[in-house]
């Protein structure tokens, strides 16, 4: 890893609530968060006084949740509550989530440059292949294959990428006097015929102060792991267990080399969920009182679609059953709650998966220095290079992780102190692309 590699934090909006399933019933938040423009620009305004890299939206287009005990956590459209969002901020990065599987990739540049364009170079697009039945049957169609959605997922970050370059450097002139706007010999259809898309193009926008909005990917698995090495600047990955994501982040950087890059050049930022306290006591007592206002039924449900099993079959205080993880396949969506599906294989309760692993991502619930050591101990192990965080609650959470953690990471040499540039390329260390990309064939 480079000498200069630095620690790279953004918060997840999750809904304008919080990771924690109880967080919508917390004292002084609005429960109603998901509807309220004004809950996600406060939380970004929170997460740019600390100077964080970028704000994150997770979506999927469907209510894949226990609509009876939890609100929608993608309920308003992304790259629309990031537009707010741009408006009310200067610095911090927005990242929205946009399924490949459900979307045209026309629309998705259009969008993405559009963001881009409206908030001078912050915005990125991350790329999901969208895989659960409650989003394919609102559109008509049956679950995709697990290959189906790679391949239509790797040509469709090709489109989009090659609708973002289709104006050349010097094609917008706007010269007053000569009367050209355009030089229309600059601005090049795109002419793509593929498996899954035909596009002419161009797309209706030039770049912007950053080329073009930088590219996340959060998928896992095989294929996930070489879309990302491929296209990705960034990738948000699930990892609990500090020698799996080593083991993780290695892998997407041979992906890397083995398409031609540095592999050096992705960023790779876990989940972490947070509670933080001025005691560990404190911290804990927080996290149980949030798990006692969350419903639990609904908590073990998600664990169950996780780990591809019966959620009715499963107790708290006892294993996963061994018959139903030797019918396992594999996890749903192929990220690395592989881990998990390994440790409950190990006899772990599901108390204690949920308890320790959220699941899926990383817990640190203690004081300002136990989540500081954590991410420090992530970080200059190579197992990061910094986090997606996750408050437990957005509404108290994320000012104590912001007023207590940020400045020991700081004192610590690890975290920036004030934004040097205004770009998410710049707060990231990226280059900005200046040539066209060319289209797989």
């Amino acid at each position: 890893m480079p000498a200069t590699r630095e620690l790279h934090l953004n918060v997840n909006l999750l809904g304008g609530l919080g990771e924690h399933p109880g967080a919508w019933r917390w004292p002084g938040t609005d429960p109603l968060s998901f509807l309220h423009i004004d809950r996600y620009v406060e939380a970004a305004i929170v997460a740019e006084r600390g100077a964080l890299d970028a704000v994150f939206l997770a979506d999927s287009p469907g209510i894949v949740q226990d609509i009876r005990t939890l609100p929608p956590y993608n309920g308003l459209e992304p790259t629309l509550v990031l537009t707010a969002v741009a408006r009310a901020t200067e610095r911090i990065g927005l990242i929205g989530t946009a399924s490949t599987s459900y979307n045209e990739p026309y629309n998705v540049a259009r969008r993405f440059m559009t963001l881009d364009l409206i908030s001078h170079g912050r915005a990125a697009w991350n790329a999901v292949t969208t895989y659960n039945s409650v989003s394919a049957h609102n559109f008509g169609a049956t679950e995709p294959t697990r290959e189906h959605r790679y391949a239509r997922g790797n040509e469709f970050v090709d489109v989009v990428r090659a609708l973002w370059t289709s104006w050349q450097p010097g094609a917008l002139v706007a010269d007053e006097v000569s009367g050209q706007f355009a030089d229309p010999g600059l601005i090049r259809p795109i002419e793509h015929v593929g498996e899954h898309f035909t596009v002419h193009g161009a797309l209706t926008l030039p770049p912007s102060e950053q080329g073009y909005p930088v590219i996340y990917q959060a998928g896992g698995g095989v294929e996930g792991r070489d879309l990302a090495g491929r296209t990705a600047d960034a990738v948000f990955s699930a990892a609990v267990d500090e020698q799996d994501a080593r083991a993780n982040a290695a892998a997407i950087r041979r992906s890397a080399a083995g398409h031609g890059r540095s592999p050096d050049s992705i960023i790779i930022l876990p989940g972490l969920r947070t509670s933080v306290a001025s005691t560990e006591r404190e911290a804990v007592e927080r996290r149980e009182r949030l798990r006692d206002l969350a419903d639990q039924s609904g908590v073990i449900k998600g664990l169950a679609t996780k780990l591809r099993v019966d959620a009715d079959a499963l107790r708290l205080d006892q294993p996963v059953p061994s018959e139903l993880l030797a019918a396992a396949h594999g996890p749903a969506g192929g990220r690395d709650e592989d881990t998990l599906l390994r440790l409950a294989r190990q006899g772990t309760t599901v108390r204690e998966l949920l308890r320790a692993f959220g699941p899926g991502h990383l817990v640190a619930v203690g004081t300002p220095e136990h989540v500081a050591d954590t991410i420090q101990r992530w970080f200059e192990s190579g197992a990061a290079d910094g986090f997606n965080l996750m408050p437990d609650t957005l509404h108290d959470g994320l000012p104590d992780f912001v007023d207590h953690v940020i400045p020991i990471l700081r004192r610590r040499g690890l975290f920036r102190t004030e934004y040097r540039g205004t770009t998410l390329r710049e707060h990231y260390g990226l280059p900005v692309p200046t040539r066209p990309v060319a289209l797989a064939r």
